[in-house]
């Protein structure tokens, strides 16, 4: 008689082997972006509902005008609307305190790379804008309509970013030994640069706003990541290596980053 026979005469039975446990690929939720309204605020609110978060949490972005709230999925509107009307003092001030827009016009002063430049507009004037020394110091020309000035200043502007940048990018990258794949310049709004895993390079085109030591920093950060994809040790190290100093430009972004988004 076998075993297994054996064991049932007895009464007994060979405990049952365990079935294999297999696993199971968790479910990702993507975060979902919705808009709601809430009384006493004359924005829509954003609402991202994030996988990630774990609570509400409110944010003022003065770059694109949004009143932006993160919470966990399952969180309805009827508690973010609550959640936000707790804050709505806060949120009111903070609104109220964004710089006010400036659509560049005749006469205006543009930061260009830590120098002012006067826009100049010359209706008669063929072809785009140029930059030109005048009297009373930089002048940025522009000719045409006037109601084409601004996205022709915002044009030149673009143009100036991408050659400045590359150049910048290329100059920084060949003292670390490194080259990226390409450069290109956007407007960009959540961040002032960022690398790809193919070593191709993206700058939002306002920082040609900005003075020449915080864009230094920004092209120094973007150029670590060729060879650090993260912010370890030994990404930090490379790019103080590279730009110098690091705490004062991040805190001059911090301070005066959403300025930058303002113009134009």
């Amino acid at each position: 008689m076998g075993l297994m026979g054996l064991l049932r005469g007895m009464g007994l039975t060979a405990p049952k082997k365990p079935a294999p446990r297999t696993r199971t690929k968790a479910r990702v939720i993507p975060t979902t972006v919705s808009h709601l309204r809430v009384a006493g605020i004359a924005l829509p609110v954003e609402v991202r509902r994030s996988p990630r978060a774990r609570r509400l949490s409110l944010k003022v972005d003065g770059a694109t005008d949004t009143v932006r709230v993160t919470v966990p999925p399952r969180v309805g509107d009827a508690e973010v609307a609550g959640f936000v009307g707790r804050h709505l003092d806060w949120v009111n001030a903070r609104l109220a305190a964004l710089p006010p827009r400036q659509p560049f016009v005749d006469g205006m002063a543009v930061p260009l790379l830590g120098r002012s430049a006067i826009i100049r507009h010359d209706p008669g004037r063929r072809g785009g804008a140029r930059l030109v020394d005048g009297p009373a110091g930089l002048e940025l020309c522009v000719g045409g309509e006037a109601e084409f000035l601004n996205r022709r200043v915002t044009d030149f502007l673009k143009a100036e970013a991408r050659r400045h940048l590359s150049a910048l990018t290329a100059e920084t990258a060949a003292r670390a030994g490194l080259r990226a794949s390409g450069v290109s310049v956007r407007d960009t709004r959540s961040r002032w640069g960022s690398c790809s895993a193919t070593g191709r390079i993206s700058y939002s085109w306002r920082l040609i706003l900005a003075p020449p030591q915080i864009v230094a920093y920004v092209v120094a950060h973007e150029v670590a990541h060729l060879k650090e994809m993260n912010h370890g040790p030994n990404f930090w190290a490379l790019c103080a290596a590279l730009a110098g100093d690091v705490d004062k430009p991040r805190a001059w972004l911090k301070a005066h980053g959403a300025k930058l988004h303002r113009f134009g």
